[in-house]
């Protein structure tokens, strides 16, 4: 269980180091959201509990969704956001993915929610916009 709360405390900390990302608690104060324009982009909940922590991410590219819903005991999210392409992934099962592989999908469904300009500003810092093609 160690491993899963270090994976992800790792994630949180990306999430949370995103362009004008906040945490909130929208629920309850023991599971945390974080969000871009108020809009939710994972849901992290915790690492307190009884149980190992999962998360989950919206992720609208079939093969990150695909890749995704491979983890060890990923299922579509409940409350109908499955339909959506939300996926909750438990951090805490044997074979469950590295921190890394866990946050190029909240890095991908921070995209799907963000604003045009959040994205950018993203790109901007990565330097992924190097030798995108577009003018800006």
């Amino acid at each position: 269980m160690k491993a899963a709360v270090r994976t992800w405390e790792a994630v949180r900390e990306f999430a949370l180091g995103l362009p004008e990302v906040r945490e909130d608690h929208p629920w309850d104060p023991e599971r945390a959201v974080a969000k871009v324009n108020d809009k939710v982009f994972v849901f992290l909940g915790n690492a307190d509990g009884p149980e190992p922590p999962a998360l989950s991410v919206k992720l609208k590219d079939e093969a990150l969704h695909a890749h995704a819903m491979t983890a060890p005991g990923a299922a579509p999210t409940g409350y109908g956001l499955g339909r959506s392409g939300w996926v909750t992934v438990p951090l805490g099962l044997k074979g469950s993915p590295s921190a890394e592989v866990v946050c190029e999908w909240v890095e991908e469904s921070y995209r799907t929610v963000a604003l045009k300009r959040h994205v950018k500003a993203l790109d901007e810092r990565s330097g992924a916009a190097d030798g995108a093609g577009g003018a800006g």
